[in-house]
């Protein structure tokens, strides 16, 4: 995606952000990173046909900019290659939003209707089931669309759930509640990959030798693993909370078949700077693949790694989120001698700051 309209959309109120290879936001608290990834979330639900119910169970007030008394609409724009673009604008009805506008994009010839309008003023999107050429490309994209939080690795967490090696191998779950699926899956078809995911784990737990995928008669399977100092299968439960989410974050950044777009939330929670150096290197490499990467972070560990402009600062003003890329040109004197992580910390960069 090479840039995002959004406007009305809970802290945000008037956005236009161009998006890199690489975009990480920074920012204190409640300035407005969370909500910024939950729109892709609420576009997913949107591409899916579950506005109606996504938006009753949560309330239609909460979406909304300030609420209902401020803001009635919520609009955006995704901007593509190849000039193509979706658009929507969908406004507060008596118990539900409606679709005002629904639109493809497709460059700015003039022998072409831009955009195509689909809006039906009905509650649901009528993207999904679009045939017209231009609307491919864009329904592609958004389905692949997954807004990642490996945040859960409690007793009864998705990574301690039990998956299926023919059901569940397609595309990494959200909070990777089928990750010894999908690990199965890439050890059968892509072991060259499958060895990198394991080596990688190694270099940041030397202990761990090799995962134990083992399905059951029904082809369910859990994620189990080895040590290289006792024949004992483990389960997750034995492995540290940051080790659990490294080993999803090794597997979603090295996976065979890249999406066009990973997002993911906090990926730095409870791993050790060495893993968190490690996580930088995975980041850059997808990025070099031609897969775009939104992270929130509150790590300056993790931004130490990175360039001025693959940085977001998001900070939130008198209710309203504001987002301000870096620029190493401007910084310029001050990185003669300090890191990107130091600026932060000296409020040097001084957005994105809780005090701001």
């Amino acid at each position: 995606m090479n840039r995002i309209d959004i406007k009305g959309y809970k802290s945000i109120k008037d956005l236009s952000l161009n998006l890199e290879p690489i975009n990480i936001l920074i920012g204190s608290n409640g300035s407005g990173k969370s909500n910024f990834l939950s729109f892709f979330d609420f576009i997913k639900q949107i591409y899916n046909q579950n506005l109606q119910e996504f938006v009753a169970l949560k309330g239609i007030d909460t979406f909304l900019h300030k609420g209902d008394k401020i803001t009635e609409e919520i609009s955006t724009k995704l901007y593509f290659p190849n000039t193509n673009a979706y658009s929507f604008t969908i406004k507060k009805g008596e118990s539900s939003f409606i679709f005002i506008k629904e639109g493809m994009w497709y460059g700015y010839n003039p022998y072409i209707n831009n955009p195509i309008d689909i809006a039906s003023f009905s509650n649901e999107s009528r993207l999904r089931f679009q045939t017209k050429p231009r609307s491919n490309y864009i329904r592609n994209y958004i389905n692949e669309l997954m807004h990642y939080h490996f945040h859960d690795t409690g007793e009864n967490s998705p990574f301690n759930k039990e998956s299926n090696i023919e059901n569940d191998i397609f595309i990494l779950y959200e909070k990777g509640g089928n990750l010894a699926a999908f690990l199965y899956n890439i050890k059968k078809t892509t072991p060259i990959v499958y060895n990198l995911i394991v080596k990688t784990v190694q270099s940041i737990a030397p202990y761990f030798l090799d995962f134990f995928l083992l399905p059951d008669p029904n082809g369910n399977i859990k994620l189990r693993w080895q040590s290289k100092h006792s024949s004992t299968i483990y389960g997750v439960n034995n492995l540290s909370d940051g080790t659990i989410r490294f080993i999803a974050l090794s597997t979603l950044f090295l996976q065979p078949d890249l999406p066009d777009t990973i997002i993911i939330d906090e990926p730095e929670l409870g791993l050790h700077p060495t893993a968190i150096a490690k996580l930088a290197g995975l980041i850059k490499s997808i990025s070099s693949k031609n897969t775009q990467v939104i992270i929130a972070t509150q790590s300056t560990d993790l931004i130490s790694h990175f360039e001025a402009e693959d940085i977001i600062t998001v900070d939130q003003v008198n209710g309203e989120s504001r987002f301000e890329r870096l620029d190493s040109e401007t910084l310029k004197f001050w990185l003669e001698d300090y890191t990107i992580d130091d600026l932060w910390k000296r409020n040097i960069i001084s957005t994105g700051q809780p005090n701001f």
